[in-house]
């Protein structure tokens, strides 16, 4: 694979097929295609599917593919391996992960999230608590009172890293240590976090971990999520969703569940092998990259961005920390018509997203955005407040996706 020299990514600017005209910053929602994506599904396509037919499930190793792919994302996010398993949505690994947690902690009722988590972890927890009916309840409470909040009667700790609106981040070793210190166990999301900043979920001591692949590791829309179990848990981790495929012996085809070893346990229906196959591909991309390199200059562009907003856009409201240790790879800012102002953006060539009620959100990557990019991104959203060219009735009314 390609290596590159440290914070030097133009050669990796050079692996992504971006729209001429366009200006990213919408890599926090929807990774951009990596070029080898196309080649990689094609040869899934044409050589694997259609002329292995069924033998590509042991001819082309598709059987094995969430636990190799597992691997590879692993790296990125501090996971030893084999304690990483690719399929299904985040919505479900993050159920699969809660569950098993709070199966650990059966003397305990509370799981502890915040306001700034996503809005589908709390609803799967709420989901999980009517199905389990054994008296658990969510408390939430504001992302700056997590830590004194954790307490005794704390079941798990259920946290995103890096608030999807603001960016804001939370300190995963710190709060972990907390909640351990209480007896509490700890499931992270890394949505915003995987592909996006260093996480070291070994050194951080993180029980479960769940995650999506089509933001910042940009695996293509629907790419399958990932769950993280740590080793110690691995044996005892009860997978709520006893699917076929998590069965210690699938093709013996026994009537009643036996888990299998390890993270293997938590898959459960048949692999996306197509969509692997994109995701297997959109990671070649990491191959070469330091995500120290990533870390220092996310927050270097990010700091230019917000300087030049703040110095040409100054009736936008900074709504991220200030601080680039506190915040993850995105900026976002307030407006009373920030729904308006992105449409106007969008049809521009600046690419961002609204998050309700007020947010405008830029994510800023590093291997296909640098400092001409954000500067140039800024001029048009000058342009765009100076002119009110926001003010036109279509850029008011919502689309299904915001």
């Amino acid at each position: 694979m390609t290596d590159f020299t440290q914070n030097d990514f133009k050669g990796t600017r050079a692996l992504f097929r971006i729209p001429e005209g366009v200006i990213y910053l919408d890599g926090n929602s929807l990774g951009p295609l990596p070029a080898g994506v196309e080649q990689r599904v094609a040869r899934t396509l044409a050589e694997e599917w259609g002329t292995r037919l069924i033998r590509g499930w042991n001819d082309a190793g598709w059987m094995t593919q969430p636990g190799r792919v597992g691997d590879r994302v692993g790296r990125l996010i501090g996971a030893p391996p084999g304690s990483v398993v690719m399929g299904d949505t985040l919505s479900i690994k993050v159920y699969q992960a809660l569950a098993a947690a709070l199966a650990l902690n059966p003397d305990r009722r509370v799981i502890l999230s915040d306001t700034g988590n996503f809005p589908t972890d709390l609803y799967m927890a709420e989901g999980l608590i009517a199905t389990l009916g054994q008296g658990h309840r969510l408390e939430m409470v504001e992302p700056e009172a997590v830590e004194g909040a954790i307490d005794g009667r704390v079941a798990v700790l259920m946290l995103t890293e890096v608030d999807y609106r603001t960016g804001r981040k939370h300190d995963m070793a710190a709060l972990t240590a907390r909640a351990h210190a209480a007896g509490a166990l700890t499931v992270w999301d890394l949505a915003h976090s995987a592909g996006a900043l260093p996480v070291d979920l070994t050194a951080a001591g993180a029980d479960f971990a769940a995650g999506c692949t089509y933001k910042y590791l940009n695996g293509g829309p629907g790419a399958p999520a990932f769950l993280y179990v740590a080793p110690r848990h691995a044996k005892a981790a009860r997978p709520a969703l006893s699917g076929w495929m998590g069965h210690a012996a699938p093709f013996a085809f026994e009537p009643s569940y036996r888990p299998g070893a390890g993270v293997e346990r938590m898959r459960v229906g048949t692999p996306p092998v197509i969509a692997l196959a994109a995701l297997d591909a959109a990671l070649d991309v990491w191959d070469g990259v330091d995500m120290a390199d990533i870390r220092r200059q996310s927050i270097a562009l990010c700091d230019l961005f917000i300087t030049e907003v703040e110095a040409r856009c100054p009736e936008l409201a900074l709504a991220s920390p200030r601080d680039g240790a506190r915040r993850g790879s995105q900026v976002s800012f307030r407006h009373p018509q920030g729904y308006a102002i992105m449409r106007a953006l969008i049809d521009r060539g600046v690419i961002g997203d609204f998050r309700a009620p007020d947010i405008l959100r830029f994510g800023i990557t590093p291997l296909y955005i640098g400092a001409d990019e954000l500067r140039a991104a800024v001029a048009v959203l000058e342009t765009v407040l100076a002119g009110r060219l926001w003010d036109r009735p279509d850029y008011h009314r919502k689309a299904t996706v915001t």
